[in-house]
C-alpha cells in the first residue's frame, strides 16, 4: 500500500472512504443506516471521534473525521469492526430481507479469500485515509462528500440525501450530530 494511504499523522484531520466488500449496495433499507448511525454516535461519545462531513451511500462511507485520542487507525478500525458485525447480524435477522442468503454468501465467501478474517468480511480492507492539510482541501473534501449522491443520480440537491451532512449544514441534525470549527460552513 502507498505511503499516502496511512495515518501518518495521529492528531491531523482525515477523509476517508471505504465500501463494502464487491461494492454491494447493502444500505438500501433503514435498519442499516441506523446501524451506521448508532455506530457512528457511539464513537463520537466513547471513541473520542470527532465528526465534521459524512454520507453514507447505498455501497460506501465517507468520513470527515478526527480522533481527539490520536488514535484514527485504531478508531476506523474499531469502526469497521463494530459495524461489520451489527450489519451482518442485522441481515440475517431481517425477515424482509430479499437478498439474505446472496448477501451472506458473498461476505462469506470474501471472508474465505483473507486469512485474517473468521467467517465473514463486509467491508474491503482499505480506506484510503487522506490528510486535510489546510482550510482549501477541508473545504474540498466536504463539497465533494455532500455532492456524491448528487453525481450518483440519487437526488437532484445535496440537502435531499437524508444520510448526509450537508443537512447538517443546513441546521438538520435529525440523523447524526456533526462538530463544528468555525470554517466548514
Amino acid at each position: 500500500m502507498s505511503r499516502k494511504y496511512k495515518f501518518h499523522n495521529k492528531s491531523a484531520l482525515y477523509f476517508v472512504s471505504f465500501a463494502t466488500v464487491n461494492w454491494m449496495e447493502v444500505f438500501t433499507r433503514q435498519v442499516y443506516f441506523n446501524v451506521l448511525a448508532e455506530s457512528v454516535d457511539f464513537c463520537r461519545s466513547k471513541k473520542g471521534m470527532e465528526l465534521y462531513a459524512y454520507c453514507f451511500m447505498p455501497s460506501h462511507v465517507h468520513l470527515l473525521f478526527r480522533s481527539s485520542n490520536e488514535q484514527p487507525m485504531e478508531l476506523l478500525r474499531d469502526f469497521k469492526k463494530h459495524t461489520a458485525k451489527k450489519l451482518i447480524e442485522a441481515i440475517q435477522n431481517n425477515p424482509q430481507e430479499s437478498r439474505k442468503e446472496l448477501l451472506l454468501w458473498l461476505f462469506e465467501r470474501a471472508g474465505k479469500k483473507k486469512g485474517n478474517v473468521s467467517k465473514y468480511q463486509f467491508w474491503q480492507h482499505n480506506n484510503q485515509p487522506i490528510e486535510l492539510w489546510s482550510e482549501k482541501v477541508i473545504k474540498q473534501k466536504i463539497d465533494y462528500i455532500h455532492k456524491n449522491p448528487v453525481a450518483l443520480g440519487f437526488v437532484t440537491s445535496p440537502i435531499d440525501w437524508k444520510y448526509s451532512s450537508a443537512r447538517n449544514f443546513q441546521d438538520d441534525h435529525t440523523v447524526l450530530q456533526i462538530d463544528e470549527t468555525g470554517f466548514l460552513a
